[in-house]
Order: C-alpha cells, then structure tokens, then sequence
C-alpha cells in the first residue's frame, strides 16, 4: 500500500509532490517523480512498474530472493538511453543488503541482493526495469543452483520455431528424468530452468548444458544448433550455453523487460506452451493471470535435483574425443577450448 509523504514545509511541497513512500518489507522506500511514464504504449508510469512488483511480490521473491542482481537502468523509460550497473552506489540505504561479486577477469564489485520487496523497489526507484540475476545465492557463491537453458532466435526464426525447440528440451529432460520448468524471456525467447542441488559449480553446469545443446543439435539439426559463431548457425533456434558461464547472469523470472508494451519475463506450465505468446504477457496482464492461476514455478523450490544425468552427457563427448565449445571473449582461454577465431577468419593453410 502507498501513503503520501508527511507535511513538510512551504518550501519542500513541490518535492514533496514528485515522491510517493511505499510500504515495503517493514520500511518505507521513497519513490521520486512516481508519475514518470516509463512504458509508452499504455502510458504506464514509474509507480505503475512498482505496483506491478508488489502484485507479484511472492514468486519473485521465490525465484530470485537472496541473490545477487546486476541492475539495467533506464532512467527516461524503456525507449531512452540505459547503462548497466554492476555497483550499488556509495549513497544508499543502511539496511540495503550488498555482496561482493567477481567479474570472469577477476574484478570484484559490490552488487545489490534481492533480499526482500523493498530492495527491489529501491531498485526501481533507480530506473531499473529488468534484473539480471547471478545463478547461485549470495550466501553460497561457489555453488550454482540454477541451470538455464537459453533458446535465442536467431534472424528469420520465428516464436514457432522457439517453441517448437522447448519441446524438444523438454522431451530430452524426460528422457533423463529432469524437471525443467519454462519462462518466456520478455522478448522473443524462451528460458527452461532446472533447479539444482547445490553441489556444483557453474563450471560444471557449463559443461552439462553444452552437451545438451549438442545433443539438441544431434537430434534435431534443422531447427537447433549449438554452433557459437553466428555464420554458423543458419535460420536456426541457438542453445546458449554460455549463459551458464561463471559470473554470468540471466534476466529474471518476472522481471519486466524495457519494451514499450512493459513485457514481463513469465514463467508458464508446459501445457500452455503452444498457446503462450510473450507479447501478451506485461504488466498489466500477468497480475490478474498469477491470482487466477498461481506461480507455475512454485513447486521448484522445494525439490533441488541432481545435475549428474546430464554430465554423464558431458561425460560421453569427453570421452568421445569431443573438445569444449568456445568461450565468450572476455573470459581466460580455457583449458582444451578451440581456436575463438570464426571460422570465415581463420588462417587457412598453405
């Protein structure tokens, strides 16, 4: 629920009419020009996007409660000029919760834990729209939980197609008695997310979802690929496996993407995946849809699996003389990683 600001003095009642404070998790988080539109297609507000965390303050928190995020901003809106910023700022709140995170070249940052609601609306309070969240908690940073599968389309794929490749990633987990649950990414994608004991780390889930994104491509080779270089790829769905690198993080579960039409990342149940569209999934649809029909995520929390069925995938191309796949650019090279040269660059011989 929100309140208007106290009483304050002749001088301060133009302010005080650019801040609304809003009851959070037991504080109160003061929201500035809260009448700021930020998605233009339906002229939502600033306020709106904080209204829209609170309706769904339950599964986000059950997704993404206690882990580090690394904040995108945008302070003119969706359509205006964004930054990403790995640092909370040195002027904040005391009870704002913070850990210490390591960039793949080993640089160190202070970045902000999504503790509670009221850390999120601090957050929004900054222009940030999207939360792009680390795949292990802060208590426990050497241990990834998460698994994400990434189905980015490349030009010419159509949602179809992304479609289409869910179900074939849903069908392999079956196969290795793996529960994967599906979000929409708030774009044009699709996330199936496993969640994981935590007993490993991202180097290994790596591992696992580069031989799953090449056990895809074996499978279904005219609409997947695990190919990294995009000459590579064709009008095919990518398998992203780098997005399960360390330090790597990944847009989160109901976060809101900076599209004019206030799109949300959403997650969803397999049965609904043929009739699902991300286009129709925003801020002002997804509340009404998550009190009718809940948090297709919630049972994902309480029951942690196994990563061992899909290393012993791993386990087979290894032993099969099958080398890793590459590594983006701002990583260390990798022990047994091919040649980051793309293959149109490559030296030829004589």
């Amino acid at each position: 629920m929100t309140r208007t600001q106290r009483c304050l003095p002749l001088s301060s009642r133009v302010m005080a009419a650019e801040v609304e404070l809003i009851e959070a998790s037991g504080r109160e988080v003061p929201i500035t020009s809260p009448g700021k539109v930020f998605f233009s297609e339906r002229g939502e507000t600033k306020l709106d996007l904080v209204h829209y965390y609170q309706s769904v303050e339950e599964p986000l928190l059950r997704a993404m409660g206690g882990r580090p995020v690394l904040l995108q901003r945008f302070p003119n809106g969706a359509e205006g000029p964004s930054f990403f910023q790995k640092r909370v700022p040195e002027s904040r709140p005391e009870w704002l919760e913070t850990t210490i995170v390591s960039t793949p070249n080993g640089t160190t940052s202070q970045a902000l834990v999504a503790a509670d609601l009221a850390h999120v609306l601090w957050a929004v309070n900054l222009g940030c729209l999207g939360f792009h969240v680390w795949p292990s908690k802060a208590t426990d940073p050497d241990h990834a939980d998460e698994l994400r599968i990434d189905l980015d389309p490349t030009p010419g794929v159509t949602f179809a197609m992304v479609q289409e490749a869910a179900w074939e990633v849903k069908r392999l987990l079956d196969e290795l008695e793996v529960v994967g649950l599906p979000k929409t990414t708030g774009n044009r994608g699709i996330h199936i997310y496993v969640r994981l004991q935590p007993l490993w780390t991202s180097y290994d889930v790596r591992s696992a979802v580069v031989a799953v994104a090449r056990e895809l491509e074996r499978r279904r080779p005219d609409l997947m690929t695990a190919a990294w270089w995009k000459e590579e790829r064709g009008k095919r769905v990518f398998v992203d496996f780098n997005q399960n690198a360390p330090h790597k993080t990944i847009f989160g579960a109901w976060s809101v993407r900076a599209r004019r039409g206030a799109q949300v990342s959403t997650p969803f149940a397999w049965d609904e995946l043929d009739a699902i569209h991300p286009d129709m999934l925003t801020i002002a649809t997804v509340p009404p849809r998550f009190r009718a029909h809940g948090d297709a995520w919630a049972s994902m929390t309480n029951h942690p699996q196994s990563l061992r069925p899909l290393l012993a995938l791993h386990e087979r191309d290894d032993a099969s003389g099958l080398a890793d796949a590459p590594w983006p650019p701002q990583y260390p090279k990798m022990p047994g990683e091919p040649s980051r040269v793309a293959p149109s660059r490559a030296r030829k011989p004589d």
